[in-house]
C-alpha cells in the first residue's frame, strides 16, 4: 500500500502530501463530507498519484486531527492547501483540480476560484441548506463555530458559483442517494456554463457509493486530466 510522502499540519489542519516522481502532472485537493476525515479517501489520492497527480487529503475543521471548530475559513484552507501542492511539487504554476464529497463537493464548486482550480469533480455534493438543517438539528459529528459556519454557508450560493464557475465540473450522483437527491446534481448541470461539464448519474447506490467506486474514481481521473491539459501517457 502506497503511504502518503508527507504528513503534517497547515494552520493547525492536519494533512497527507502524496508525491509523484517529478515532474507532477497536476495536483488535486480531496475534501472530505461533514463527519468523515482525511483516511476515508486515500483510496483516490493513490489513483491520482499512480496517475502522476501529486494529491493532498486533510481533516477539515472540526474534524479528525485538525484543530478548533468548522467555521467561515474553508475557502482559504483550501487554497492554502492548492499552494501546498504548488510548493510542494516545485511549480508554482501547477495546474490544480478540486474533489469532494457530499459537503466537500459543496465546498470544491464554492472554493473553486479561490483556489484557481482549472478543474471541479463533486460527488453527490450536498445543498448548503440542508448543510444548514444538518448543523441546526445537531446530526453532524464534528464540531461547529455555529454562527461562523451559519454565515459561511447562508453567504455561499451553490447555484451562483456553479454558474460563475470557468473551470470544467464534472458532477457524479447515485440515483438511488437517500440524503441528497439526484435532481438537486440535475439542476446544478443544467446551471453549469463552464465548457466540458458534465452530470453522470448512476443508477441505485447510495450517498456514499460513489466515493469509493473504482470506476468512476477512473472517470474522475481522466476528466482531470483533460481538464488541466496534461497528457498520462
Amino acid at each position: 500500500m502506497q503511504l502518503p510522502a508527507e504528513t503534517g499540519r497547515l494552520d493547525g489542519l492536519a494533512y497527507c502530501l502524496w508525491l509523484p516522481e517529478p515532474p507532477a502532472r497536476g495536483g488535486v485537493v480531496i475534501l472530505h463530507g461533514a463527519g468523515s476525515c482525511k483516511e476515508s479517501h486515500h483510496d483516490f489520492a493513490r489513483v491520482v498519484l499512480a496517475g502522476g497527480f501529486a494529491a493532498v487529503t486533510f481533516d477539515q475543521r472540526g474534524h479528525g486531527e485538525s484543530d478548533g471548530p468548522m467555521d467561515g475559513r474553508a475557502l482559504d484552507d483550501i487554497a492554502g492547501f492548492a499552494s501546498l501542492l504548488r510548493s510542494a511539487s516545485g511549480d508554482p504554476l501547477l495546474p490544480i483540480a478540486l474533489r469532494g464529497s457530499s459537503m466537500g463537493g459543496y465546498l470544491a464548486i464554492v472554493a473553486a476560484q479561490a483556489a484557481d482550480a482549472g478543474a471541479v469533480v463533486a460527488i453527490c455534493p450536498a445543498p448548503p441548506e440542508g448543510l444548514l438543517r444538518g448543523l441546526r438539528a445537531g446530526k453532524f459529528g464534528f464540531d461547529a463555530d455555529t454562527d461562523a459556519f451559519e454565515a459561511f454557508l447562508t453567504s455561499h450560493d451553490l447555484f451562483a458559483a456553479v454558474k460563475s464557475l470557468k473551470a470544467p465540473l464534472l458532477l457524479l450522483h447515485a440515483e438511488g442517494d437517500e440524503q441528497v437527491p439526484v435532481e438537486h446534481s440535475r439542476e446544478l448541470a443544467a446551471a453549469a456554463r463552464s465548457a466540458g461539464s458534465r452530470l453522470i448519474a448512476l443508477p441505485g447506490g447510495h450517498h456514499r457509493s460513489i466515493q469509493h467506486d473504482e470506476e468512476m474514481q477512473a472517470v474522475s481521473l481522466r476528466f482531470i486530466r483533460r481538464a488541466l491539459g496534461r497528457s498520462v501517457s
